[in-house]
This record gives C-alpha cells, sequence and structure tokens, in this order.
C-alpha cells in the first residue's frame, strides 16, 4: 500500500476561525465523556433498582421490571435513539415541544436524547447483572437478616445489595465500555462527539487514516484506563470467599 501517513495534519488549520484538527478531536472526546458519565448514572441508578425488584417475592414488581428489561433489551438502540429524539418530543405538551425544539441549543437537545436512550438502554443490562449478584449470593444470607429482625428494605440495604455489587464489578465494567462505544451512535443525530469529529476531520482534511486511527486509539486509551481501575477496584472489594476472594 503505497500511501503517505500525515501525521502533522491534527496541528494544521481546519480553516474554521483559529482551531486545529486536533480541537475538534478533543471537542469530540469531551462529547464522548458526557454522555457516557451522564448515561452510565442513569443506568446504574435505575438498573440497581429494576434488578432488585426482579427479586423481591411479590409476581407484580418482578413481572414489571421483566417486562421493562425484555423491551429494551430486545429493541435495537438505533431505534430506541430516534423514538427518544423524533417522536417523545412531540408527545410532550405544546410548551415542552417548544423548549425542546426551539429554545433548547440543537447540541443540548441531541444530547439529552441520547443521554435519556443510553441510560434506559443500559439499565436493563445492568438489572440483569444486579439481578444475578443477588441470586448468587447463598440463601443463608436473606434468611439469617430476616431472624434478626432486618426489614425487607434493610435486608437489600445493609446484607444483599453490597455483596451483590462487589461480586458484579466484571459485567459492570463491560457495560460500563459498552456504553462508552455505543456514545457512538450520538453522531447519527447531529451531536459532535469522538465519531463525528473523526468523520468531519476525515472529509475536511482528506486524511481519512490518520483520522479514523487516532480516534481508535482514543477509544482504546480509555477503555484500557477504565478496564485497570474497575480492576484495581475490584481487587479491593473483593468479598472473602466468594467469588474469587481469599
Amino acid at each position: 500500500m503505497n500511501y503517505h501517513w500525515d501525521w502533522g495534519v491534527f496541528f494544521k488549520s481546519t480553516g474554521v476561525g483559529s482551531e486545529i484538527y486536533l480541537n475538534w478531536f478533543v471537542t469530540g472526546l469531551g462529547w464522548t465523556l458526557a454522555v457516557a458519565l451522564a448515561g452510565w448514572l442513569i443506568a446504574l441508578a435505575l438498573g440497581t433498582m429494576l434488578g432488585v425488584l426482579r427479586t423481591l417475592p411479590g409476581r407484580w414488581a418482578s413481572r414489571l421490571a421483566g417486562c421493562y428489561v425484555e423491551l429494551f433489551r430486545n429493541v435495537p438502540l438505533l431505534v430506541q435513539l430516534f423514538v427518544w429524539y423524533f417522536l417523545v418530543p412531540d408527545l410532550l405538551p405544546e410548551g415542552a415541544q417548544v423548549w425542546f425544539k426551539q429554545d433548547l441549543n440543537p447540541a443540548t437537545s441531541a444530547y439529552l436524547s441520547v443521554v435519556v436512550c443510553l441510560g434506559l438502554f443500559t439499565a436493563a443490562r445492568v438489572a440483569e447483572q444486579v439481578r444475578t449478584g443477588i441470586e448468587a449470593l447463598p440463601a443463608g444470607q436473606r434468611n439469617a437478616a430476616l431472624a434478626m429482625g432486618f426489614s425487607l428494605p434493610q435486608i437489600y440495604r445493609h446484607v444483599l445489595l453490597p455483596q451483590a455489587l462487589r461480586i458484579i464489578i466484571p459485567p459492570l465494567t463491560s457495560e460500563f465500555l459498552n456504553i462508552i462505544k455505543n456514545s457512538s451512535v450520538a453522531s447519527l443525530i447531529g451531536l459532535m462527539e469522538l465519531l463525528a469529529q473523526t468523520k468531519q476531520t476525515a472529509e475536511f482534511s482528506a486524511n481519512i487514516f490518520e483520522a479514523f486511527t487516532l480516534s481508535t486509539l482514543i477509544y482504546f486509551a480509555l477503555n484500557m484506563s477504565l478496564m485497570l481501575l474497575m480492576g484495581r477496584l475490584e481487587q479491593k472489594l473483593k468479598v472473602s470467599g466468594m467469588m474469587g476472594g481469599k
């Protein structure tokens, strides 16, 4: 392959003000992190609640949470994104529609839509991880807590959840990595996150290989850093005698 690599392209002017191409990547990375972190907070909070509901004795709570999980896991992410961005705003009251479509900056509207979409989509996956973690605990844990006079909320808060969340750190890490990678769908509704900035750089500069190589390295470094951080957290929080804990 006779291709002349030009890594200096990232320090060349974009022709838009005084910006260089590297600025676009920094901006895109900022949007990617903002989307992923906000979406993960929603996913972790809602997913934990749904996971708990899936393990409650009552049938209705478990079935309701189960319906949510099946719905959001079995509808493609892109379909959900388009629903949240194009359809849901039209179902809002007129004042809210005007606020979302006209008063907000287009980037802010896209950001809110993709955060909600990713948060709810990933929550269904987190719920299954939490459910599995709780069900993996010995039945004696719940029975002992009941014998000590704990109420059901206290059992989950003080006994089951602290242990379950520790042993599911590896699968939760995978879901966090997925939400970072899935944030790239935001480019389809106009949010200039990392992938969108990469494509824009490739089109403006005609340096396709350099643009996508840098983008790949950024995603790789970001995800590897997260894996190392979560790996250290897992080692620190291991439960003695469970899931490899010493």
